[in-house]
């Protein structure tokens, strides 16, 4: 009896170590299976469902990590997909929007030379006051720095003024065209010359004497000549010009002092001067169409040029 109860007692084991390996082997399919849906491609879904090993249970939570994989996968591509095409659609809007911001500024500079066409050819239309001119003048395409020169208008001309201005030009019309010129060298009456106006020749009585390159010797014996009462020039020093004796600083002020500045302008040519500079005015040949310009202050009386005439030469 004691054997017979031993046999049933073995028995009656045998199930619970099937209801305990019966899961562990279901969690260790599920794993194995889980990784190779994972690892496998789409189509192995369909073949793991169909096992005849597994349960339709089991095989439905494994389907359903499957398409939750795909979906997951699905979804990762849709984000990087829309994420390019983002991308892509910025630098498209960033390429349209500088080509529109070129064309608007070519549409906008069209407009302006347009309407600037127009009104000069108004203001042409309209110009009836005549000017002369007190000097020779450079003509220019239009009022901006950048303007193209188109010639040059000699002194003692009559000529139409629009009566626009701008950038220290005046607007006036030259063969029924708009054309600028410095403003401040034309004036309602013909400009005559001074009766006075000193010119070249006799000598130098003062004793005074300088010494430098051949122009500034002559321009000292001009000006000593037709000013005898300046006894006072300045050439060498050790800066620029002067210390080159390209360069003569005549010593005189006031009313006097312009009437030297002009008297060494009309002879330039006679003379080889290259500019002059005075009471903070300069003239230069290679601007000479534009007359006397202004300059900066520079901070002195005699760093402005009110005391002495400053010649430079070739």
């Amino acid at each position: 009896m004691a054997q017979h109860r031993h046999k049933r007692e073995t028995n009656a084991r045998r199930p619970k170590a099937i209801q305990v390996a019966g899961p562990i082997a279901i969690m260790a399919t599920f794993s194995a299976v889980s990784l190779g849906v994972l690892l496998a491609p789409p189509q192995t879904n369909q073949f793991l469902a169909s096992s005849a090993s597994i349960s339709s249970a089991d095989a439905a939570l494994v389907s359903g990590v499957v398409s939750r994989a795909a979906a997951a996968g699905s979804l990762r591509e849709d984000v990087v997909s829309r994420s390019e095409s983002r991308l892509k659609s910025l630098k498209v809007e960033k390429r349209e929007t500088r080509q529109k911001l070129k064309q608007q500024a070519v549409r906008t500079s069209e407009l302006r030379d347009k309407a600037e066409r127009k009104a000069a050819v108004q203001a042409v239309s309209r110009a009836a006051t005549k000017m002369w001119t007190t000097t020779e003048l450079n003509l220019w395409s239009g009022p901006e720095s950048d303007a193209e020169m188109l010639g040059v208008l000699d002194e003692l001309e009559r000529v139409l003024v629009t009566g626009r201005a701008a950038n220290d030009r005046v607007e006036i019309v030259i063969n029924d065209k708009s054309r600028w010129v410095s403003a401040g060298y034309l004036a309602d009456e013909k400009p005559t010359p001074e009766p006075d106006e000193p010119t070249l020749g006799g000598d130098c009585t003062n004793g005074s004497s300088v010494s430098g390159q051949p122009n500034v010797i002559a321009i000292h014996r001009a000006v000593c000549a037709a000013f005898p009462e300046i006894t006072s020039y300045g050439t060498y020093r050790g800066d620029g010009e002067h210390a080159q004796g390209l360069a003569i600083d005549i010593m005189v002020s006031g009313s006097r002092g312009w009437e030297v500045a002009e008297f060494v302008r009309a002879n330039y040519s006679t003379l080889g001067v290259s500019y002059i500079i005075y009471s903070q005015n300069i003239w230069s040949v290679e601007r000479g169409g534009e007359g006397w310009r202004s300059m900066s202050d520079r901070g002195s009386t005699t760093a402005n040029h009110y005391d002495h005439v400053h010649v430079t030469t070739y």
